[in-house]
This record gives C-alpha cells, structure tokens and sequence, in this order.
C-alpha cells in the first residue's frame, strides 16, 4: 500500500465510504468537540486489500450461492464457512506496522475494537448489532486478531439475512474498524434523543446499567430506565435488576460479576440531566434523533457512538413539534391504501380539502388548507379542531368508531390529556352560521331522500353523470399542460364541492336508518348487520359482479377458457393490451375496462396505476374465478344474501311487536329497512365518482408527460406522477431544467416508505404515535371488531397486495386493509381479517353484502397469522381461533 489505511478521529478524510457509518459518527463527534475517547479508523482500504491478497471474495461468493435465506442453520452455516477463512488469513505486515504505530499513540492500553460497516447507522438503516465488537483488548496481538475477527463478522448470519432482507448488495458493503480507548464505565447505558417507543421528539430516555455496555445491549440485563423531557427535568423513573454487570480484566477480555443492585440508581440525576444536555445537543448537530452509547467514569462522561434512531415514524411535515399539540388519524384507515402516496397525489388530495374547505365558506388553497398532512409520504387527517370542542370530538370519537376501532383507542387514550381539551370559549358564531350555512341545503336533501329515496337517487347520479360528461370534453378539449392543469384547478376547486350536497344527503339517510335498525335490533337481542346483506346499489358490488359475468363469458368459451387455464396473468394482460385474446375474453375484458378501467390499487392516489394500464390485477381474478363452484357462484349468493336480508327484516318486525309501543317500533323498522336498503349502497358512490373523475386527469397528465419525456424535460411519462401540481405548473410556464433528478429522489424516497409495514392509526405533532389495533384474546386467539356476522373455517391466505394474487375458494383473505381494487378477490374468499378498519370501512362493507365473516383492526394479523393456518372467524363476537398452525 502507497497510503497507511489509518486515520485519526480528527481527519477530515473520515467519510462513510472508507470508515463507515460509527467511524464516520465518531469522527464527527470529535470534531464537534464531545467528549469522545481517542482512538483511529482502520479503512475499508484495509479490509478490501485484506479480501483481495487472501481471495476471499471466490469464497465468500461459493457460501452465499444458492443461499436459503429463510433457513437459520444454512445461514449459520455459510458464516462459519466465510468467518473460518478470514480466521485462516493474516494480515499484511505494513498494515500490521501501522496499527502497533497508531496504537502505541493511545499509550498501549486497553482499547475497545468495533465493526464500522459501509451500510451501517445509516438514516433508514442502523444495523445495530449485526457485526461484532471486541472489548478490553491489551497488547498488539490481541488487537491484531480482534481486527480480522471483526472483519469476519461482516459475515456474521445476521448481518447476512439483514442486508439481504433490506435490499443492500453484499458486493457493495466493505467493513472499517473502530479502534477506541476503553473507558472504565463505573455505569453505561444508551440514550434515545427520542422516545423510541413511541416516537415522541420532546422526550428522551435514558437506558442505564451498572460497568460496560455490553450487558446491556445484549440482553443480560434489566436496566435502569429514565424518561426526561426536552430541558433535562426527569418525568419517570424505572428502576431494574441490574442483577449482573460486565468489567474489564487486568489483562484483557471481560468478566461478568454479580451486582444485584435493584435498589441502586446506576447514575445520579445530575449526571441524568448532563446527558440529556449532551444528547440535545448531539441530535442539534445531527439535525435527526439520536441513538447513543455512553459510559461514565470517574465522573466524567464519555460518549461511546452515536446512530440515527431509524424505527421512528416521520414527523408531520408542516406542524413544529414545540407549537400546540395537534392530532391526527391516518387517512389509510378511511381509504385502505397503506402504501405511500406519490407527490402528485398528496398535491390532488390537498387541493381537494381545500376545496371543501371553501365550499364551507372557508377560502383555502392546496397550501393554505390545515386539514391534509403528509408524514412518511402518507396522509393524516387533522382533528384537532374537533377534539378542542365538546361536541365536535364526541362527534368524531363515534365517527371514526365506524371507520377503525384502532384510531378510537388512541383517542382514548388521549381523552384527558390537559393539551387537547375543549378551550373554554368553544362557541363562535362566525362559525356556526358557515356551518349551518353549508348543512342546510343537505339537511333538506336528507329529508326528500328519505321520502322519495329512489327518485332521489336517481336525480343524483344524473347529476354526477352530466358534471363527469363535461369535466371529460374540457379535459379532451385541452392540449398544452397549461390548458390541462387550468381545468385540473377547476376540478379539484369545486368536484368536492358541488358533489357533496348532492350525495351526502343519500348516504346520511342510508347510515341514519341503519343506525336506528341497530338500536331497534339490540332492544330486542338481534343483530342488525344482517340486514345488510345483498345490499344494492353499490358501485363496487356492482363492478366485482360485472367481473364474474366476464369470468362466465370465458368459461362458457372454449378457446378463452383454455387461453385462461394454460397462460400466467402477465401474459393474458399483455396479450390483451396487443387485442391478441381470443374474441370472447377480449370482447369481455375490454367490456369490463370501458366502465372499470379507471379503477386500481390505490386508485385514491392520482399517481398510482389504473387497471387499463395494467390489466394484470384483472386477469389474476378472472383466473381465480374459473375455479368457483358453481354452488358458490357470487351471483347467486348476493341474490341468496338480498333474501337473507327480507327474512331478517320480517324476523325483526315481528319481535318488535311483542315490545312495548310494538306496533309502532314495527312500522319504524319496516320504514326504516326500506330507505336503508334503498339508500345505504350509495356509500361508495363519492369516490367511484371521484375515481372516474380522476381517470380522465390521469390520461390527460399522462399525455402531457408522454410530450414532456420526448422533449427531454421528463426520462419517461409517468414522471409526472413524482411531481406536485404546483410543480407541473412551474414546467408549463417555462422552467424545465432539473426535474429528472427531482424525480428519481423521489422514486426513491417513494421505494423506501414501501418497505415500511407498520403505519401510525394515530399521530400527535410531537411524533407520537399510536399503532396498535386490536390484540389477543384468551389462550392466545386473535380478537378484533366485528363487522359481517357469521362462522367460518378456512385456510389463511396472507396478501400484502391484490396484484398477483389469487385466492382458492373458501381461503381465510388477511391482509393490511382494502380500497375497491381488492373486492374482486371477495368473491372467492370464505372470510376476512384486515389489520385496519371499522364497520363502515370499504372492505367491512363488501363483506357484508357478500355474506363473508370479517373481523378488522386486528394488529399486526398479516404477521401473526400464516398462510396455510387453519382458522376460526367469527364476525359476530370479533374472534379469530387458530386450529392448527399448518
């Protein structure tokens, strides 16, 4: 080597590229001035020229072909096979030289040995604990060896599985080495400069033990946990076990001794607020919480590393943690859409708030309006407004009881909580008059709804037809971006706007009359969601039963159904995007996309696919489909569910009549029954209209961007979908340099929030976040909300998305949460188990109308539950028994 690979703490060359990611935190540390024990880097140079000069990289390749990452012992063993050779291998002799130079600079004593990979305490990946860290080391041929040890532990089975897992090339990862005084910790520990547990900025907490670290972080102990604020004063106390504790032996390595000091605070107060100090101000510099390992000594405290915290949620993006506490319920839990929102969706849906915001008298902008927020490129509906007014947070406390129970648990828990209660001068009349203003033509509507619900119905979805018909020609007519995103304004200024005086009055009169149905129901021990059975008039039973007619068409083919039985979904989607199905399927499935092609996974977001650009969604259904007994054919069971649900209300009357006032309960119910069946369908007609709505902006955008890509300004067409409105905006006035690299930091942004499986229900401005649903019932079952009555046993089938999957008849669908796209997939499924959701969420409606059990808000099912598992649901009593795991 022309260069010794060894830098000092304090060079300037220190980068994540050469002494990764603790080198280079360390190396910032010192240079800022913290109280960093001294010490040096060894390079990746080093370990890179290591692997070369002894060929490792042919045997690290050998153990890693054809490795089985779901298999710990074949992970193990090929760690044991790449750690024995660099075991085998010794290092050169002029590295050898400079690490006895550089540590007889520390004075030869004792020093701590630590792995610093590339991909290492990284802002989205931490790797913590994933290689090794050799402590105590004395003498140069103890730290000799525990170099190259460290080395090999690049190559640990953990370290393997976890790079895998998370998409990062073991050829592109190389592996520094800390080398680093040892401190003599009387007490260790670690600090979170934010609450790791539940995300919450304006505290940190305090992990502490008695001697080194080590017994902490690798789980032998019980520490001392210490909860404080943002100006260092403690809010809690924990006390541990401390029942052990690791120290250093005089001639190297370390020692466990007993310490039994549960009584025994391991760092007094003062030192507790000393560390909060330096952790604040470490997170300043950093400018993002941080995990760091500490130790005191001889009165003095020295921080050990420092990483980004990477399990925390983001913080709402627009809302300052220090200002007044908001809250938040995500917008997946009305939607179903767990998957991030591309930049042209977030500006849509903003643009829209705003939109209803002004048709309440309240003039807002996409960047005025105070009721989106994006956090983890997810959307979370503000409510703070009604949670500070004693009506309104009753109000929305029932309303979103219907729409996840999980959101309503954090609410909850949040009911006294000093920062969000009702101001005491709640009233304003300014106020009341926009809102009495805006409700009252919709309070009229109500009422002609529920005289005359068919004619009412029909007038409405006139109207919505003749505003889509002329949105589409202005769309059709406009031929630059300017002349679309000019129409584009309008839509999104008054769509909300003009259609929610329209249909809403339908829906409160369907919801109203099945809430008195539920009421009258429980009076008398009955459930009222069996009414709901068969219910008509909903768009998306419509579309899913559209689609088994296809399904028929084919089967009854010879040619389509044999292409169907014989050809994967992508090849189908692509044979029909070419007009080379045979004549029945293409006839059929081009029927079907004429009025459903504008509809897909997430279809609430703009930028996301529809299924005429991707039919392969489509083709796996119909697939599927072929296979249903013609005993569980889906028209017939909603046509059985529709009877089921005459029965019910007869059943229901004649109980009634047996009660007090029974005659007159009885008449009200059979009213009642009438206008909910007549009008509670309409549900998912709002956002079918907005959906249509949003296919023809989407293929004018898509046509703009098709022109922008040849022009340069854009790689390809779908770009657009990475840019906000009022970013296209600024391109059809003439700046279009740049945007390429916006967008693919976009994508990538985009790629990464997809890994991301656990989203918030609930979120406050400081970063707290609530995420659990519903959990175990006894004997370890799964419990949830019940929202479709009924038993069934059946196979699980784990789905994270609709695309590419298919169901066999009577499987158990679990899986996160379910927007229209997903619906096809109930016509074959026994049951449904959802993570998120209430009893008016889109798939809980779904499942009622076909007849499926469903339970939702059930936490982390899709973990929990496995595909093959042998399951009971019961969406009456909200259970899920598990009868074998296989």
């Amino acid at each position: 080597m022309t260069t010794l690979p060894i830098l000092p703490f304090n060079s300037s060359q220190a980068q994540l590229n050469n002494v990764g990611g603790k080198g280079a935190n360390l190396a910032k540390l010192a240079q800022w001035g913290f109280p960093v024990p001294g010490g040096f880097l060894i390079t990746t140079a080093a370990y890179r020229a290591f692997v070369q000069n002894h060929h490792l990289q042919e045997a690290i390749d050998h153990a890693l072909r054809d490795l089985e990452l779901d298999n710990p012992t074949a992970l193990q063993n090929a760690s044991a096979a790449i750690r024995a050779q660099f075991a085998a291998s010794a290092m050169s002799v002029e590295l050898a030289q400079a690490i006895e130079q550089a540590y007889a600079a520390l004075e030869g004593g004792p020093v701590a040995v630590r792995s610093s990979a590339t991909a290492e305490d990284l802002p989205d990946l931490s790797f913590a604990g994933q290689q090794d860290t050799y402590l105590n080391i004395v003498g140069v041929e103890a730290l000799h060896k525990a170099v190259v040890d460290c080395w090999g532990s690049l190559w640990t089975a953990r370290a393997i599985g976890y790079r895998t897992r998370n998409g990062i090339d073991h050829d592109d990862v190389a592996l520094a080495v800390v080398v680093q005084q040892m401190v003599p910790s009387e007490a260790s520990g670690v600090l979170f400069t934010a609450n790791p547990l539940n995300g919450t900025r304006t505290e940190m907490v305090i992990d502490a033990t008695l001697g080194l670290g080590e017994a902490l972080v690798s789980g032998q102990v019980e520490p001392d946990q210490y909860v404080v604020d943002g100006n260092g004063r403690i809010l809690h106390k924990t006390l541990g076990a401390k029942a052990l504790a690791i120290v250093g032996q005089a001639g190297g390595g370390t020692q466990t001794i007993s310490a039994d000091a549960a009584q025994q605070q391991a760092i007094p107060d003062a030192v507790i607020a000393e560390l909060a100090q330096l952790g604040r101000q470490v997170a300043d510099r950093y400018q993002f919480p941080q995990d760091i390992e500490w130790g005191w000594a001889d009165g003095k405290l020295h921080l050990l590393q420092s990483r980004p915290i990477t399990s925390l949620y983001p913080l709402i993006e627009g809302l300052p943690v220090d200002g007044p506490l908001q809250m938040l319920f995500s917008f997946a839990a009305v939607q179903g859409v767990m998957e991030p929102i591309t930049p042209l969706g977030q500006g849509t849906l903003k643009a829209m708030m705003a939109g209803l915001a002004t048709s309440f008298g309240l003039p807002r902008t996409a960047e005025t309006q105070r009721v989106a927020y994006i956090a983890g490129e997810r959307m979370f509906v503000n409510i703070t407004t009604l949670m500070r007014h004693p009506i309104g947070r009753k109000l929305a406390r029932g309303f979103l009881r219907f729409i996840d129970s999980g959101v309503v648990q954090g609410i909850e828990a949040l009911w006294d909580d000093p920062r969000l209660l009702p101001q005491r001068h709640w009233f304003r009349l300014h106020t009341f008059v926009l809102i009495a203003r805006f409700f009252r033509p919709i309070m009229h509507h109500f009422i002609r709804a529920l005289r005359h619900p068919h004619k009412r119905r029909a007038l409405a979805l006139q109207k919505s037809d003749v505003a889509l018909t002329d949105w589409a020609m202005r769309l059709r007519r406009a031929t630059t971006l300017a002349e679309v995103l000019d129409v584009y304004d309008v839509i999104t200024a008054v769509s909300f706007g003009s259609l929610f005086p329209t249909l809403l009055p339908l829906i409160m009169g369907g919801m109203s009359m099945l809430t008195l149905l539920t009421k009258l129901a429980q009076g008398v021990g009955m459930n009222a969601l069996a009414l709901t059975r068969g219910l008509p008039h909903n768009v998306t039973t419509e579309m899913d039963l559209r689609l088994w007619g296809a399904a028929q068409a084919i089967a009854a083919d010879e040619a389509s159904r044999a292409a169907f039985e014989t050809q994967a979904a992508a090849a189908l989607a692509e044979a029909f995007l070419r007009g080379e199905l045979p004549g029945v399927a293409q006839t059929a499935v081009s029927q079907f996309l004429d009025d459903y092609g504008m509809r897909g996974v997430g279809e609430i977001d703009l930028g996301r696919p529809r299924w005429r650009e991707t039919p392969q969604p489509v083709m796996e259904t119909l697939r599927s489909y072929l296979h249903i007994p013609a005993a569980q054919a889906p028209d017939m069971m909603f046509a059985e569910g529709a009877k089921g649900a005459e029965t019910a209300v007869a059943e229901l009357v004649k109980a009634l009549r047996h009660t007090r006032r029974g005659w007159l309960k009885a008449r009200l119910a059979r009213f009642a029954a009438s206008r909910m069946r007549a009008l509670a369908g309409m549900r998912e007609t709002p956002k079918f209209v907005v959906i249509r709505l949003f296919g023809f902006i989407r293929a004018a955008l898509l046509e703009q961007g098709a022109q922008l890509a040849a022009q340069g300004v854009l790689s390809r067409a779908d770009d657009v979908n990475f840019l906000t409105p009022a970013e296209l905006r600024r391109i059809a006035e003439g700046e279009v340099a740049g945007w390429t690299a916006v967008v693919q930091e976009r994508r990538a942004a985009n790629a990464r929030e997809l890994k991301r499986r656990q989203i918030p229900r609930l979120m406050l401005s400081d970063g707290h976040a609530f995420y659990d649903g519903m959990g175990a019932g006894a004997e370890g079952d799964l419990v949830g909300s019940p929202v479709s009555p009924g038993v069934v046993e059946g196979r699980v089938r784990v789905v994270l998305s609709p695309n590419g999957a298919q169901l066999a008849p009577g499987e158990i669908l679990v899986c996160p949460a379910t927007d229209p796209a997903w619906t096809p997939l109930f016509l074959a499924a026994g049951g449904l188990v959802m993570e998120v959701g209430g009893m008016m969420t889109h798939g809980s409606v779904v499942a009622r109308e076909y007849g499926i059990p469903a339970v939702v808000s059930v936490h982390e099912a899709t973990t929990r539950l496995q595909t093959g598992q042998l399951i009971r649901v019961d969406g009456s009593a909200g259970t899920i028994v598990i009868l074998n795991g296989e």
